[in-house]
Parts: structure tokens; C-alpha cells; sequence
């Protein structure tokens, strides 16, 4: 399960506002200067998303929610978002080879390749969208940020 914590943006009548920044690993080690990872993080924007989930329990904006999403999940729609366009890419530029001899035919044929399998991931995304396997689930509930309070004694 790979699990992130977001911030209740609002809440109303069961469906939650959640809003989350991108995490990165980084930070903990000493290979700051030399790891790639760690200077994309630094050199790219810092992307906050935002997403809408329903959640029965009443919520405060700034509550900390924790949402989780299965690993099979997360890595099938990574293939099919990389490997759906790359196989179209293949597939018509093969298929254009032996169809044509010009060259330019060929890229042509690999580029329609390539648009078709992007509309067909976008199609099968779709379709996922509305399967619970693909939906992220709340794992666990923070306390409201008003909850807890701190007494000072003199």
C-alpha cells in the first residue's frame, strides 16, 4: 500500500477536500550533492495536488487525513500510461515498414502509432476509473487541529 498524508481542505456533506504535496525521499541521506533525485526535487516546482474523497466522518479543514492506494494498482496504471503509447510507437512503425519503403512514412506511421496508443490507455483509464481496485481508500483519521491543547504550569 502505498500511503500519503493530506490536509482537509473542507468538508461537506460526506465528501472531503483533501489537499497533498508531492513527497520526495530526499533529505536523509548523505548523497545530497550527487544524487539526481535530490536536484530534480530541488530544481523542480514544489506541486501541491488536490483530491475529493468520500468520507462519512465529519472533518475540520487543516485535519490530517491518511490515503492509501495498493501497489498493483499504482504500478498497472503506470504501464499502462508508458508502455500503452511506447507498444503503439512500435507496432506502427513496424507495420508501416512493410507497408512502405519511404522512411518518412515509417516515423509517420510510428508517431500514429503512438497517438493511437495514448487514446487507448486514455480509453482503458476510463474504464479503471470506476473499478474500487483504482480508488484510493482512507487508511486513518488525525485528530482536528483544535483537539489538542497545551497548558503551561508556572
Amino acid at each position: 500500500m502505498v500511503k500519503e498524508w493530506a490536509t482537509v481542505v473542507r468538508w461537506q456533506k460526506g465528501r472531503a477536500l483533501l489537499r497533498y504535496g508531492s513527497s520526495s525521499g530526499c533529505g536523509s541521506c548523505q548523497a545530497n550533492a550527487a544524487c539526481g533525485s535530490y536536484l530534480l526535487e530541488k530544481l523542480g516546482p514544489k506541486n501541491i495536488h488536490q483530491l475529493e474523497l468520500e468520507i462519512s466522518q465529519p472533518l475540520q479543514p487543516g485535519q490530517k487525513v491518511e490515503v492509501g492506494i495498493s501497489e498493483s494498482s499504482l504500478l498497472r496504471s503506470a504501464m499502462l500510461v508508458y508502455l500503452t503509447p511506447l507498444l503503439g510507437l512500435f507496432l506502427g512503425g513496424l507495420l508501416f515498414q512493410y507497408w512502405v519503403t519511404d522512411q518518412l512514412w515509417v516515423v509517420m506511421g510510428g508517431v500514429i502509432g503512438g497517438v493511437t496508443g495514448f487514446f487507448f490507455a486514455r480509453k482503458i483509464a476510463k474504464y479503471w476509473d470506476n473499478q474500487p481496485a483504482y480508488q484510493p481508500v482512507v487508511l486513518q483519521i488525525g485528530l482536528p487541529p483544535d483537539t489538542i491543547k497545551v497548558l503551561q504550569q508556572e
